[in-house]
This record gives C-alpha cells, sequence and structure tokens, in this order.
C-alpha cells in the first residue's frame, strides 16, 4: 500500500508544480488555490507512504517521479523545450527510481527470509 501512496503523492507532486508555474507568481487565485491543496495533498500521501517505507527510498522517488513527470507534461502544456540531453537524464531518474524500488522489494525479501 505504501507504494500506492507514494504514486499519489507523486501525482499531486506533478499538479503542484504545473499548478505554481500557472500562478503568476501567486496572482491568479485558481492556480494558488490549486497549487496549495496539491501541495498538502502530495505532502499527506508522501507521509502514508513514509510509515512503511524508508525516507530515503520514499523522497527520492516522489522527487523522481514529480521531475519526470513535471517535464514531461510541462513540455506538453507549456511548450518547454526537450532535448536528447534532458531525455537521457530523465531516463536515467527514471532507472534510478526503478533501481531504488528493486532495492526496497529485494530488502524486504531478505529481512522476511532471515
Amino acid at each position: 500500500m505504501a507504494w500506492i501512496y507514494l504514486l499519489i503523492a507523486s501525482v499531486f507532486e506533478v499538479v503542484f508544480a504545473l499548478a505554481t508555474n500557472a500562478t503568476n507568481g501567486f496572482t491568479e487565485l485558481g492556480p494558488s488555490l490549486l497549487t496549495a491543496a496539491a501541495a498538502a495533498g502530495g505532502i499527506f500521501f508522501l507521509s502514508q507512504a513514509l510509515r512503511t517505507l524508508d525516507v530515503g527510498v520514499g523522497y527520492t522517488v516522489w522527487t523522481g517521479i514529480g521531475s519526470v513527470g513535471t517535464v514531461v507534461f510541462g513540455t506538453v502544456i507549456f511548450h518547454e523545450s526537450m532535448n536528447i540531453w534532458k531525455a537521457l537524464a530523465f531516463v536515467l531518474i527514471i532507472g534510478g527510481v526503478l533501481g531504488l524500488k528493486l532495492a526496497d522489494t529485494f530488502t524486504k525479501d531478505q529481512a522476511t527470509a532471515g
């Protein structure tokens, strides 16, 4: 369940970042309220995930998914630039997130076996 909470928290993180960009320096009420709600939702679900996951793994995965999601949607919604170097960097981030998930699973399997 912790990984589901972490995925939900990551969605809130992406919404938070994109809404912050749309606030125009917090002069737009709707995006500003969405930013605050998304920040609260992200932190709440992250805290639920961290009840089980190590903070280093949970926080890193949360920010990694949030970063990649923000870049993908920022490119689509705000027409931000994308190049091969950015794409490569994001592939590396995704690899790191998957590696942390596998390492966490392996560590828990080792604990229950021993």
